[in-house]
């Protein structure tokens, strides 16, 4: 396999032709006549670079039959240079201040009945460049790129393993930061640091919810004191250089917990995440996971405190499709890869959650997160 060293790091050429490649005949079976893809995720899949997105307008002009232009200030052009654009098939050009980009753009997509735009593009790019097209349909580039972003590679997955791993060396940490008299936002830093210590590129998130706080699923944290007989929730993830996330949550307790029923209910919440996660396998819908989890929940008299779907989908962004949601009723796939995450929230008291990253394989699944599914008591 060919692959190319950057200073961004190594690209395979091979699988991102063949992305494009996959993209175009994509864009075509929906009716569309090309994809606009700003800077992004999306652009990060098909080129192997994210790039950044201003007041000037980046973009990578794909046409459903001819030639991909990436069009770009000539101020940022030096930010793309390691790209082996030839090799890709992919052109160049390049704009300068006091050019139009947007005309630059509709003489490229000449004759284009419809085109679509990435989901992210900013609103001023987006209105300027239907403005330049015409009478052109512009729709969402959305639904065509996630169908291929959706079922993940050998590499992508590896990826991903590789950022499970890491998150998983971090929670296994937990015990040097997490104690009675500290605050969360104490605790937050020192995650925070061991999370680029054990290789990612940055701390994307770190929700630290003790007692209390933890009924709230998107706390993130705050100057309260931990407490010894909290529950705490610590859900932490990031980018690792590859580009792909990590996203992990597990759920503590600071000496033995002094709710009443915890116990009781962390063990409800523990079987309902093993029975959705021994729900996957290829054929299933992303509902029926859902439903594993809720019934379990459900059945215990909990339902109404398990308040959000049971999943979502990852890799290049931390939240993609498949989403594992009541009404997604679509078969799961090989290479598809999404979290399991169920919780327990009792408002003002205190809350719980365990999740592992999944990835579907030919013959079930296969779990990317490997530390104890228990109330780990500190």
């Amino acid at each position: 396999m060919v692959r190319m060293s950057t200073n961004t790091g190594t690209l395979d050429v091979p699988a991102l032709r063949a992305r494009l490649g996959r993209a175009a005949e994509a864009t075509g079976k929906a009716g569309v006549d090309a994809l606009v893809i700003a800077p992004g995720s999306d652009l990060r899949y098909l080129l192997g670079v994210g790039g950044g997105s201003h007041e000037r307008l980046s973009c990578l002009l794909l046409p459903a039959d001819g030639v991909p232009v990436l069009l770009l200030p000539a101020l940022e052009a030096p930010g793309y240079a390691h790209l082996p654009l030839a090799e890709l098939g992919v052109e160049q050009r390049t704009w300068v201040d006091g050019e139009d980009p947007f005309r630059m753009a509709a003489d490229h997509l000449s004759g284009a009945a419809a085109f679509a735009v990435s989901d992210m593009m900013p609103a001023l790019h987006a209105l300027q460049l239907r403005d330049a097209l015409g009478d052109a349909r512009q729709d969402l580039a959305g639904p065509i790129v996630r169908e291929l972003r959706m079922r993940k590679d050998a590499a992508e997955i590896e990826a991903l393993a590789e950022a499970g791993a890491a998150i998983d060396r971090v929670h296994a940490r937990m015990g040097e930061w997490l104690r009675a008299g500290r605050t969360e936002a104490e605790v937050r830093a020192d995650i925070a640091a061991a999370i680029v210590a054990e290789g990612h590129v940055t701390a994307e998130f770190v929700i630290v919810g003790s007692g209390p706080n933890g009924a709230s699923p998107h706390h993130e944290v705050s100057d309260r004191v931990i407490e010894r007989g909290d529950v705490v929730v610590v859900d932490i993830g990031g980018p690792m250089p590859s580009g792909y996330n990590s996203d992990c949550t597990r759920t503590y307790s600071i000496g033995q917990p002094s709710g009443a029923g915890v116990a009781d209910a962390y063990e409800i919440l523990r079987i309902a995440q093993d029975a959705a996660v021994r729900a996957v396998r290829p054929g299933v819908t992303a509902e029926s996971v859902d439903d594993a989890a809720r019934s379990a929940i459900t059945a215990a008299g909990l339902g109404e405190h398990f308040v959000h779907r049971t999943g979502h989908g990852i890799g290049l962004d931390v939240h993609e499709e498949p989403y594992v949601v009541a009404g997604n009723d679509i078969p799961l796939e090989p290479g598809m890869a999404f979290s399991v995450e169920p919780g327990i929230y009792l408002p003002g008291r205190w809350g719980a959650r365990i999740e592992d990253i999944v990835v579907v394989t030919e013959d079930g699944r296969r779990s990317l997160n490997n530390q104890p599914h228990e109330l780990v008591v500190l």
